[in-house]
């Protein structure tokens, strides 16, 4: 299909006024966001985006997961639609920009087009897909999985946060939960635009990164068991402590991770220690160790060692442990067709451009089980994300939303 003139572009201030007012729900409480997934908030940002979407003359369909799709239709009424979006759900302590910036960036390529009265052959269609954060209700990218077959809808109704709260119970509590069959819509390919959440192209000075592929994933949840016993009057040989074994099991991680550089990588974000009090040791620890690899193969092998490991450690501490796989995906390979869209536009504008393989886990991983699928990524300072501290620069975010209207333009066919 044709392409679109490197004269067309994006309103960069538009944008940047846009993500600056979705910033303005849920804020944190450092300059950044608290927007989870399925809370008011939330609600009130989806309310936000659905009236810019009208306003753009779009219509809205929203399934029973939540998943928001504004439509502009195309020419040809049986062309399947090109996709576009993120998600608008932040971390606890998120950031401005992260996932934001795909979703109002699919709002932008609307906009423009419609400034420049700029028809497409097929319907260009722009997603927030719900709760891709996955902090609220583990795993991340819960709906998108189950639109892709992955998860099926009653598991992920069944998902409990921290309280005690279904996924289910409170989509339907803030008004959001559709109508529309999840993982009904057919889409002839999707582009998402994202923050790169990392620091190589801020370092090696490149506009855009070419997202060719994704690293696979591994949460394993572990929970050790010991005995709960006063600080100060249990003897050292008599002590149970469950909060020495998370350690040293820490340590095994790293270890692991470190033996299979420069890609691997492993930590735990996400600890609770029980009683977590001063003056007791702790009896029980429950923490989740993400492995994440490029490499399917390494990700088994850190897997594995993980529980031998593990186990050694805490049967030579006389402990109790039990491990859970609660979240993960395979290493993605990305549309060679999509993949080199972007790789085109990016030319095709003079910004500078390199491959990347995507650090974090996206929608589009799930999506492109099901469609065509790409990413363009953007730098952040200092790769900093999931942090308050998250920030970008305004030319940042409008090469990104240039390059990721000209492949989604492309793909979607301009109409003389």
């Amino acid at each position: 299909m044709a392409a679109p003139g490197e004269n067309m572009k994006i309103n960069g201030d538009r944008l940047w006024d846009s993500l600056m007012e979705m910033a303005k729900i849920g804020p944190g409480i450092a300059g950044g966001n608290n927007r989870q997934t399925v809370t008011d908030e939330d609600g009130v940002g989806r309310h936000l985006f659905a009236d810019w979407c009208k306003a753009a003359g779009m219509t809205m369909g929203v399934d029973t997961m939540g998943n928001m799709f504004a439509r502009r239709e195309g020419t040809d009424p049986d062309a399947l639609p090109v996709y576009v979006g993120s998600h608008l759900d932040t971390q606890p302590t998120g950031g401005k920009y992260d996932g934001v910036l795909g979703v109002l960036g699919g709002l932008e390529i609307i906009r423009t087009l419609n400034d420049l009265g700029v028809k497409t052959k097929h319907p260009i269609v722009v997603t927030n897909w719900t709760n891709e954060e996955g902090t609220r209700f583990a795993p991340a990218m819960l709906a998108s999985g189950v639109f892709a077959g992955v998860h099926t809808q009653d598991w992920a109704y069944d998902r409990e946060d921290h309280d005690g709260k279904k996924f289910g119970d409170e989509l339907a509590r803030i008004g959001w939960k559709g109508d529309e069959e999840v993982g009904a819509r057919k889409m002839h390919a999707m582009f998402e635009l994202h923050i790169e959440q990392g620091p190589i192209l801020e370092a090696e000075g490149k506009d855009i990164g070419v997202v060719t592929h994704g690293q696979g994933l591994s949460w394993t949840q572990v929970t050790i068991t010991g005995k709960d016993s006063h600080t100060g009057s249990t003897p050292m040989p008599m002590r149970k402590n469950a909060g020495l074994g998370m350690a040293r099991v820490l340590e095994a991680v790293d270890q692991i991770a470190w033996s299979h550089k420069p890609h691997a990588v492993g930590a735990a974000g996400h600890i609770d220690v029980y009683p977590n009090s001063r003056n007791v040791i702790p009896g029980k620890v429950v923490f989740t160790v993400d492995f994440r690899s490029p490499d399917l193969s390494v990700i088994e092998d850190m897997e594995a060692r993980l529980r031998v490991e593990a186990q050694k450690i805490c049967d030579d501490m006389g402990l109790g442990i039990e491990f859970e796989k609660v979240g993960g995906f395979d290493p993605v390979t990305f549309d060679e067709g999509c993949v080199t869209a972007v790789r085109n536009a990016a030319e095709r504008l003079g910004y500078s451009h390199m491959n990347l393989i995507s650090g974090a886990g996206h929608d589009a991983c799930w999506v492109n089980k099901v469609a065509p699928t790409a990413m363009v990524m953007c730098p952040c300072v200092d790769g900093l994300s999931h942090n308050e501290a998250e920030e970008i620069s305004k030319e940042w975010a409008t090469a990104g939303a240039d390059v990721l209207m000209h492949a989604v333009v492309e793909t979607a066919g301009i109409v003389e």
